[in-house]
């Protein structure tokens, strides 16, 4: 039986409910709803017009309704009256198929049918800035080499503790917060979970990241390449399938610990990586990111060809530990729902045909890709992209045509957008276009 919201808010004092969604660009969309009303949004959703947010959609299309999924409910750690919910889309009764939670819903269904489940644990790398977005937050962190840098994560102590208390009150188990790459850069980690609740977390941790930053007097962005002169904003996936509670990608007398299952998953994904990067790298900035330069830090942590190693960085694909693999190519803009979606539709094309990933590369990328020039490569802009995800079979099926050509018309109208934009220049690294369609991503 369903869990009773009404019931929850009484018990919790729970006075109001964002029912919430995620558009194609993985803005986040929500109504604020008195508990009083709840019985009501629990059976037949909240109302919203689905052209008003980026849905390809009419504003002759009927109502879309968010029909709110009590398992995913969290109620704000910082502000107790307050409850998140996530929510499936519907309209004239049927689930809206472009709705990105419905679609990786579909996909988990498809995978449920091999008797596995995708596990998967995220890395969200953000940075603190100006309120104008034109700089870090933080004027005194100017390290060349900053990671870990404990005096710039320490200043912001007050901030990265209201986080990491609020994840270990929600019970997500972080265990670890550290200063990243660049200047101005965090990132937080937590434990993974099945991929419906890591993608339900990865949408609310955005939320509340931006939400606590300002509430500290400062502006948070998962931008993908805010800053040319640093490291990027990654998004890096954790990943492995299970069956119960067995680990159906652990082999442990394999030399990089990876079974015959997680091989050929991985071979899915490497077969589609150039044609995901839609997905995984959603946005103009994404390329700023892929195939950069090195960085003032010495290194981009960015992957530009399409290969899998052991545990190096400077692969798409690293193996760091036996039974799971981690996804380097995705960055702070990727809709956390197609990230997911699109790891189990690219695994299930490798396992349905049995695809061999080829052997895996023990050298340095970065320094060594002129070795290997048959390698397949990234695209190296959004128009490559999303040509590949047009022309790939595979994901047109497995998403469906429509949802595919959908969100294919609206990355396109953006793209012209930017290209028919005479106002900003476009010489720069980072255009002014970019940081005020890309900042708040």
């Amino acid at each position: 039986m369903s869990k009773n919201l009404s019931k929850i808010a009484k018990q919790q004092k729970i006075k109001y409910f964002l029912i919430s969604f995620v558009d194609f660009f993985g803005v986040l969309r929500s109504k604020l709803v008195p508990a009083r009303a709840i019985d009501e949004m629990q059976e037949n959703g909240a109302g919203f017009a689905g052209f008003a947010t980026w849905l390809d959609m009419t504003p002759a299309d009927s109502d879309m309704f968010a029909i709110p999924d009590p398992d995913s409910l969290i109620q704000l750690p910082w502000n107790k009256e307050i409850g998140w919910l996530a929510s499936d889309l519907y309209m004239d009764g049927k689930p809206v198929k472009a709705s990105p939670r419905v679609i990786l819903k579909e996909q988990i269904k498809k995978l449920s049918k091999k008797k596995l489940n995708m596990k998967s644990g995220v890395e969200c790398e953000y940075f603190l800035i100006s309120e104008d977005g034109s700089s870090i937050a933080d004027t005194r962190d100017i390290q060349s080499k900053p990671c870990y840098d404990q005096s710039a994560l320490m200043r912001r102590y007050e901030l990265i503790k209201e986080i990491c208390d609020s994840m270990i009150e929600l019970g997500w188990n972080p265990y670890q917060n550290d200063h990243e790459d660049a200047n101005g850069q965090f990132e937080m980690n937590w434990d993974y979970s099945d991929c419906l609740v890591t993608a339900d977390r990865h949408v609310f941790f955005k939320f509340m990241v931006k939400s606590l930053a300002e509430k500290h007097g400062l502006r948070a962005t998962f931008m993908p390449k805010p800053f040319s002169n640093l490291t990027g904003n990654g998004c890096h996936a954790h990943v492995s399938c299970w069956d119960g509670k067995k680990n159906k990608f652990l082999d442990k007398s394999d030399k990089l610990g990876l079974s015959k299952t997680a091989y050929n998953f991985l071979g899915g994904l490497i077969k589609n990586a150039d044609s995901l990067s839609a997905f995984f790298n959603p946005t103009i900035n994404s390329y700023r990111r892929i195939n950069a330069p090195p960085t003032k830090s010495g290194a981009t942590w960015s992957p530009s060809s399409i290969s899998y190693t052991g545990n190096n960085r400077t692969h798409m694909v690293r193996i760091p530990d036996q039974g799971r693999f981690e996804l380097r190519l995705m960055d702070g803009s990727a809709n956390p729902y197609l990230l997911q979606a699109g790891v189990i539709a690219a695994g299930l094309d490798g396992l349905n045909n049995k695809i061999d990933p080829g052997e895996p590369l023990h050298c340095n990328m970065y320094e060594d890709h002129a070795n290997y020039p048959d390698l397949p490569k990234l695209p190296n802009d959004l128009s490559e992209s999303l040509d590949r995800l047009k022309s790939n079979k595979m994901i047109n099926e497995a998403f469906g045509i429509d949802v595919i050509n959908s969100y294919l018309k609206l990355r396109s109208a953006e793209l012209k957008e930017f290209n028919n934009n005479e106002s900003f220049d476009k010489t720069k690294p980072v255009t002014e276009w970019e940081r005020r369609n890309t900042l708040d991503c």
